[in-house]
């Protein structure tokens, strides 16, 4: 496989990562707008986005079983159809009981994207690169929220919200479409070396399964993971109405600065995968130094910013507390398939994505919106960022065993990650 077609590869997975958190996110920019048509309280608001990560982390792990035996280009173009559609069910829903149906199946679809789409990735790519590749499309989702937060506010405030929801469902279908022109099942595994298919497969997985959960490392690396999430979830669904009640601005203007600050966590995760790459090349053991520092730069930061009164240090810390609350999504994904096998490596990545989604992105915007009814929506984003000490925790466990587990399920003792090679293997 050439490296240009591995880049394609990339380059489309990764565009429909940001069709995906363009569906989801395009809600919380019309939040305002529902609240008032609707009449619904934080709390109501909170579940129609806390449902579809929700869906997400109960059907992730047995959708990207399914993955990995019938076909990971298969199921990524069933899933992005699905919530496509799904997401233009939203733009005619008219009450809450029916746009909450068509998130409940927006999450649906979107379940097994995330842990599928890093799979395909992530196997067409070097070793080394791989706390790079998993920080960078793992920031597609912070990417896609901008996407969908800023393009959503402006489209519902000229044409209406409805217009916001039907315009992500169309790009969904289209890039979906371009995706199974482009990437096929043969063209990744032109040896036919793909685990999903055979009858023979079945064994071993079974043989391969228990090793997802095999550790202490991996399984502090699932928890920490989860748990940094909730905080840059909570963010992500309640920044656009938070500048919109303490800042004073109009949805489509505090849709677009909670778009930059999207942006920002986005960019956080890259720098992270990158970060933990460099450092880690002598003694792999560095990745979890970095996700420590994230976790715990991100809560010092973020306690300070929701202290200050509204103005540009607030601005500034805030951002700089967002740079570094999601950093730790690189370091997660890479220590995660460097302690599982690579032929369930998309039911790892499901499994991270499950505790991701139940641990953080499902509870972190809907307990954010319980928290703002009984005390105010600035007391409860005060509140969010202590959910990083756990992160902290899980992570200094993590560390802790990495080496002895990594030495008991390989047999070796960890060493220095190959260097990049010149072409992209098969």
């Amino acid at each position: 496989m050439s490296r240009r077609y591995a880049w394609v590869v990339f380059t489309l997975s990764f565009g429909l990562l940001l069709s995906d958190y363009m569906s989801r996110q395009v809600l919380n920019a019309v939040f305002p707008m529902l609240k008032a048509e609707w009449l619904l309280s934080d709390a109501g608001l909170g579940s129609l986005s806390g449902i579809v990560a929700l869906m997400v982390g109960l059907l992730t792990f047995p959708l990207s079983l399914v993955a990995d035996r019938w076909g990971r280009v298969k199921s990524l173009i069933v899933a992005a159809t699905m919530w496509s559609l799904a997401t233009l069910g939203c733009a005619v829903a008219a009450s809450y009981g029916q746009m909450f149906l068509g998130r409940f199946v927006v999450g649906i679809g979107e379940a097994a994207y995330g842990s599928v789409g890093i799979a395909v990735v992530l196997s067409v790519f070097p070793v080394a690169m791989r706390a790079t590749l998993s920080g960078a499309f793992i920031a597609g989702g912070a990417f896609g929220s901008v996407l969908g937060v800023a393009i959503g506010g402006a489209v519902a405030q000229q044409l209406g919200w409805r217009w916001a929801f039907g315009a992500m469902g169309v790009f969904g279908l289209v890039l979906t479409l371009v995706y199974a022109a482009v990437v096929t099942e043969r063209r990744l595994t032109p040896q036919g070396r793909w685990a999903g298919t055979g009858g023979g497969s079945r064994g071993r997985l079974k043989s391969l399964l228990p090793r997802l959960f095999s550790s202490v490392s991996v399984v502090s690396a699932y928890i920490g993971s989860g748990l940094q999430l909730f905080v840059a979830g909570s963010l992500i669904a309640w920044l656009p109405s938070y500048f919109n009640r303490y800042y004073d601005m109009p949805p489509a203007e505090a849709g677009g600065t909670a778009g930059l600050f999207a942006l920002v966590i986005g960019v956080g995760m890259i720098l992270g995968g990158i970060a933990s790459d460099r450092l880690s090349r002598r003694s792999p053991v560095r990745k979890w130094v970095v996700a420590i520092s994230c976790s715990l730069g991100s809560l010092v930061l973020l306690v300070v910013a929701f202290r200050l009164p509204a103005g540009p240090v607030q601005l500034l810390v805030l951002a700089l507390g967002s740079l570094l609350c999601a950093g730790t999504a690189g370091p997660g994904a890479a220590m995660v398939a460097n302690l599982t096998p690579a032929a369930v490596a998309a039911t790892a990545f499901a499994t991270l994505t499950l505790a991701q989604s139940l641990l953080g992105l499902a509870p972190g915007p809907a307990v954010t919106g319980l928290l703002a009814d009984r005390l105010g929506l600035l007391h409860a984003l005060r509140l969010v960022p202590l959910v990083a000490i756990g992160a902290t925790v899980a992570f200094l466990i993590g560390r802790r065993w990495y080496e002895r587990d990594l030495r008991r399920l390989t047999g070796l003792a960890p060493a220095a990650e190959p260097e990049q090679p010149s072409e992209v293997p098969t």
